[in-house]
């Protein structure tokens, strides 16, 4: 059993992937968000809920006590928070970090995906590049997820790796979090990498 960490918990990254990690193990949670009283709790013995602020040293200190892994799902400020999730490292011994970011912060989408949205051509990508960069550069066992546009639908997603073309423009949320949940009980899958997951073609 693990003790996981989901920042950005009511989210729609953080509700599935809690469903999930329910049903499928046998792993602790603990649920942190701005808005928790948002957060049904399903199994209140394997759910702990934390209400706080990322920002906030003694909200994110108190959620990452004997925390083995992190899931961070976050919208805003992804700078700010990857340096504030960065910097907690040292104060509470984090050592797994699962941090989604963006396709196309690379420039790794290709024309014939169809759509533009690359780092070169869509400014609003660089928090998303930026804050990658601060989980790449810090000392943790990371994996950066770069996700497709989200969309329903089943299990079904290929992985393409930093330097490699994006494989296409949209991904299933249950793909997403089928990769999630493998990474949390997996410290060695994609360990410091930087994944792109799709839909296959």
């Amino acid at each position: 059993m693990k003790n996981i960490l989901i920042i950005g918990a009511t989210g729609a990254l953080g509700t599935t992937t809690t469903q999930t990690v329910l049903n499928e193990t046998d792993n602790h949670l603990t649920l942190f968000a701005r808005s928790a009283n948002r957060i049904n709790v399903i199994d209140p013995q394997r759910e702990t809920v934390i209400s706080g602020d990322v920002l906030n040293d003694h909200d994110l200190d108190k959620a990452l006590v004997g925390q083995d892994a992190v899931f961070a799902a976050l919208s805003g400020d992804l700078v700010a928070y990857a340096k504030q999730i960065v910097a907690a490292r040292d104060r509470n011994n984090i050592s797994r970090l699962i941090f989604i970011s963006s396709m196309g912060i690379y420039n790794e989408i290709p024309a014939s995906i169809g759509i533009s949205s690359n780092l070169e051509s869509n400014p609003i990508l660089q928090s998303y590049r930026d804050a990658a960069d601060i989980v790449e550069a810090s000392n943790l066992n990371y994996t950066v997820i770069r996700p497709g546009w989200f969309t329903g639908g089943p299990v079904n997603y290929e992985i393409t790796h930093k330097g490699e073309p994006f494989g296409g423009p949209d991904v299933s949320i249950k793909s997403i979090v089928d990769l999630v949940t493998k990474l949390l009980n997996d410290d060695e899958l994609y360990s410091c990498e930087s994944i792109g997951i799709n839909k296959p073609s």
